[in-house]
């Protein structure tokens, strides 16, 4: 038996954001907002793409959203890449989602608090050992809350997790080594199976249930990730964009075929930040018709 890697953009969405998937993400949300408790009984899985509501501003697509029962929306991504400006990123993703609900005729008091959860294949917070990180609005010296719930960002960094399947104790553990271990098992460990949302997400991620589509939609992102962290690597190593950017046609060329060199040129004068963003679109485009268009959006916004 084999599990697919939830990881991957791919894994992650079809595990927790399925229309089965209900009942595995109140577990795993409970898990890491409210210590394992059952705070939530129910929730709404909604579209994770966020149009930008004000001019101007960037569209953004997540991983999993969701509303729960008490009105907070929850926003969730899996980050395999420490890619420039993640940080900021998943700022202004919370950001939006707050702004957002103010659509026009809708006064400020409705609008209902936002947790940003980022789950990181990489250590983000050098000064700490702390798995689960969270941070909210709060008072500088006195330490006491904001006036009313708004924004709470909560990271989780996989790499400092090193518990053993024997030394799991909370769901949030649980949870944890299910996403850092599970393409690295053979079964499902006993002390799982008895805790039936996780249960579900193995059955879930268990590759003899993708159908051949799947496999291959999950081997490409495999792929364009190996790539991708390669080309992090290789623009460290140089320190140049015409690196970053021949890496960036090189992948393109790997996932939508030969490039014609009018496309190349385009991509060539394109700023960092729009390398950065063509970094996030890449795994959405199935031909280099999707390319031009993408090229043709970003004119039009410049």
């Amino acid at each position: 038996m084999t599990f697919i890697d939830p990881r991957t953009d791919f894994a992650f969405k079809k595990i927790f954001a399925s229309e089965s998937s209900k009942p595995i993400l109140i577990s795993f949300l409970n898990a890491l907002i409210y210590q394992g408790n059952p705070t939530i009984q129910d929730l709404k899985i909604i579209d994770p793409y966020q149009a930008g509501e004000i001019v101007g501003s960037k569209d953004s697509y997540l991983d999993v959203k969701a509303t729960l029962d008490n009105g907070t929306i929850v926003i969730i991504e899996m980050q395999v890449l420490n890619v420039k400006a993640f940080e900021k990123r998943i700022a202004y993703n919370a950001a939006k989602a707050y702004g957002n609900q103010l659509i026009r005729g809708k006064g400020y008091s409705n609008l209902d608090p936002v947790i940003a959860i980022t789950i990181t294949d990489f250590i983000l917070f050098e000064n700490t050992n702390k798995i689960i990180s969270r941070f909210s609005f709060r008072e500088e010296e006195e330490h006491f809350d904001y006036i009313c719930p708004t924004m709470t960002l909560i990271f989780v960094e996989l790499p400092k997790f090193n518990k053993s399947v024997d030394q799991l104790e909370s769901l949030a553990d649980k949870w944890i080594y299910f996403i850092k271990e599970a393409p690295n098992l053979e079964m499902v460990p006993e002390s799982l199976e008895t805790t039936t949302p996780i249960q579900q997400a193995f059955d879930i991620a268990n590759s003899v249930n993708l159908s051949r589509k799947e496999s291959d939609q999950l081997e490409a992102q495999l792929f364009y990730l190996q790539d991708q962290q390669r080309s992090i690597e290789e623009a460290l190593e140089t320190g140049t964009q015409r690196g970053q950017i021949n890496t960036m046609i090189r992948l393109l060329e790997r996932k939508v075929g030969t490039l014609d060199e009018s496309i190349k040129s385009r991509i060539g004068q394109l700023s960092s930040d729009r390398i950065d963003s063509l970094t996030e679109s890449v795994l959405d485009f199935n031909s280099s018709d999707d390319l031009v268009s993408w090229l043709q959006q970003m004119g039009d916004r410049s």
